[in-house]
């Protein structure tokens, strides 16, 4: 652990206030900022009580009966996804971006929620659920796009009762899927995959390239609802670590970065992510916003 570095029972609201107020803030997202919006995550404090199995990039490529699987999933869930609103967290973030008090956001998260709340800067790693991608041609179409097509293809179709899962995805019987009738690309006929990016596939290049120039020109790394399990998200705590720049994580249960962070806070991003805009932009406590 750094030098001075603040664990979860040491380490407070007004620390992290203090740790943030007039330096270069860069946050990095997942999960646990839209649980509160009804998305499942895939490694909250209840979700080991879950088995989740996220399809592989491999497997989607190569079945077509995985992918007939997957997209009868996602007819499922799109809708309830698709319908998620931002909430106290999402909103927050966007209040610290328009107030000039955040440089930039890092989100793994595939739901559009942070720009919906109005963030701009914005780079999306694992890309986002909202559009589908031909693996043929290259061709994007919106998801709700491809879901009128598939009720189209599918009249009648729907499943009995279903479990909702992280990122738009639905648990269904087996009989469910074996009817189900996936579309292909309207620009080809070639395979359509969602645009983001599936366990087993890599995150572009270009993508981690800028990802890295903001965490090396800020002042702070914000970590806010990940556990840092997946390297996808992990590096660029392990960056931040490795130049000096104090890495503040605020999460639910441990993280892969706790051992690498200055500041650590358990606590719900609901309550210290209001808190922390309403202290850095009131202009109470000192001067808190960054001139």
């Amino acid at each position: 652990m750094p030098p001075e570095a603040m664990t979860s029972a040491t380490a407070t609201v007004d620390d992290l206030i203090r740790l943030l107020a007039n330096r270069r803030v860069v946050a990095l997202t997942g999960a646990g900022c839209s649980t509160d919006s009804g998305i499942p995550d895939y490694r909250g404090p209840t979700s080991a009580q879950r088995v989740r199995a996220p399809i592989q990039y491999q497997d989607f490529v190569r079945n077509a009966a995985m992918r007939s699987r997957y997209w009868a999933r996602s007819f499922a869930g799109w809708p309830r996804f698709s319908s998620a609103a931002p909430n106290p967290t999402h909103h927050a973030f966007g209040a610290l971006e328009r107030a000039g008090l955040l440089d930039g956001l890092i989100t793994q998260n595939v739901d559009r929620l942070h720009h919906r709340a109005g963030n701009q800067k914005v780079i999306e790693l694992h890309g986002a659920l909202a559009e589908v991608r031909c693996l043929d041609c290259g061709c994007l179409e919106s998801r709700d796009a491809l879901q009128a097509r598939l009720l189209d293809l599918n009249p009648g179709w729907s499943p009995a009762s279903f479990e909702e899962r992280p990122d738009g995805d639905a648990e269904l019987v087996a009989a469910a899927i074996e009817s189900f009738v996936v579309p292909t690309c309207v620009a080809c006929g070639g395979v359509l995959k969602p645009h983001v990016v599936f366990f087993g596939e890599n995150v572009p290049r270009p993508t981690v390239d800028a990802a890295f120039r903001w965490v090396d020109a800020a002042d702070v790394l914000l970590v806010a609802g990940s556990s840092l399990t997946v390297f996808s998200g992990f590096r660029f705590v392990r960056r931040a670590a490795e130049r000096g720049i104090p890495v503040a994580i605020v999460n639910l249960g441990p993280t892969r970065g706790d051992p690498l962070a200055h500041l650590r806070l358990d606590a719900r991003l609901g309550e210290v992510l209001p808190a922390l805009v309403t202290a850095l932009t009131s202009g109470d406590g000192g001067g808190l916003g960054r001139a």
